[in-house]
């Protein structure tokens, strides 16, 4: 038979869970900031950060602390460098993250903000060793037309239906993004990038990792990995621009008035729905095809050290050597060069 003061203790403890259960109380919620000014700045170390669009004139932040040490982080907010912020602090230099056995080292500074290449006190996080475990899960809410730059080092971002200027920076992360409008940058030191039905210019830089885009329009599409394969579907910009160190390309369903590949090593495949003013396309290792439409015009010159080359357009010939070919498209309107150092360049009509 229970006394009367363990019904207390069972009662209490039966609505302290109720309570946590219920939408829009604390727990549920976590603690919550707002920030205002026409730029803002979020700084976490570790954790999962949603970005999407509210209503009003303030960016408001949630933060949910995560693992057995969450409770001792805390959170600092002011002006640093133009912009109103918001900063996860660390107070350990060994944090334990995530799972497996990955590992990541970076430099934080004593406000928390961490990046540009400067100092501060060298910080570790990884899934199986510190001996603080901690992290911050992030629900970001900005109003339409602000400016915004979320950094984090370990992790994953999803953004959705954002207005503004964006920018996210990572050392180790995921990102997805979908239904911006607006300028977007993201920057990933090792990660993989997805973006899609983006409407601005986008800059993607990755230093390792996959990425695929589809559905974007704007003027500029710049698209930059070190390692990594690129996929693009349904685009349509001004100047597309893509760089990979190693890794294929792919662009299907595309439109651009003028297109620049440009792979160390990896397949080519390029195909427009438009006839671009100026194509160039250079891999150091790979097969190379470009389909463009029968209006295609352009002065072309394309150069392989060892392969085969295709042309599906009548062209008047200047000069044509075993894997050297240069002449005209029609009238010559544009430019079209594809070089490769070792495959085959087939430049095909639009089926």
């Amino acid at each position: 038979m229970k006394t009367q003061v363990q019904q207390t203790a069972l009662w209490a403890g039966a609505v302290v869970a109720l309570l946590a259960a219920l939408p829009g109380t604390g727990a549920a919620q976590g603690e919550r900031h707002e920030l205002s000014g026409d730029a803002v700045a979020v700084y976490n170390l570790a954790g999962d950060v949603t970005i999407e669009a509210i209503d009003g004139a303030a960016v408001r932040v949630t933060v949910e602390r995560r693992g057995a040490d969450g409770a001792r982080l805390e959170v600092a907010k002011g002006r640093i460098d133009g912009a109103q912020t918001l900063r996860v602090l660390y107070p350990a230099d060994a944090i334990r993250f995530g799972d497996g056995g990955g590992r990541m080292e970076l430099r934080v500074r004593e406000d928390g903000t961490f990046g540009n290449g400067s100092g501060g006190r060298r910080v570790t996080i990884s899934g199986d060793r510190g001996d603080f475990e901690a992290s911050a899960d992030l629900t970001i809410g900005v109003p339409a037309g602000q400016t915004i730059r979320v950094h984090l080092a370990a992790g994953s971002v999803a953004a959705s239906n954002v207005s503004g200027d964006l920018m996210i920076d990572t050392h180790s992360a995921d990102v997805t993004t979908r239904a911006t409008r607006g300028p977007l940058h993201i920057d990933v030191g090792s990660g993989e990038i997805t973006v899609s039905e983006a409407e601005g210019d986008v800059t993607l830089d990755t230093g390792s990792g996959d990425v695929s885009v589809r559905d974007v329009r704007g003027d500029e599409l710049y698209i930059d990995t070190g390692s990594g394969s690129v996929t693009a579907a349904a685009v349509a910009v001004r100047d597309l621009t893509i760089d990979t160190g190693s890794g294929n390309v792919e662009v299907t369903g595309g439109s651009a008035r003028s297109a620049s590949i440009d792979t160390g090593s990896g397949s080519v495949e390029l195909h427009l729905s438009n006839s671009p003013e100026e194509v160039m396309v250079d891999t150091g290792s790979g097969s190379v095809t470009v389909r463009v439409p029968d209006s295609f015009s352009a002065r072309v010159e394309i150069e392989t050290s060892s392969g085969d080359i295709d042309l599906e357009f009548p062209l008047q010939v200047s000069d044509w050597e075993r894997n050297h070919v240069t002449g005209t498209i029609g009238s010559g309107d544009g430019r079209l060069t594809v070089e490769t150092g070792s495959g085959s360049v087939a430049l095909l009509k639009s089926r």
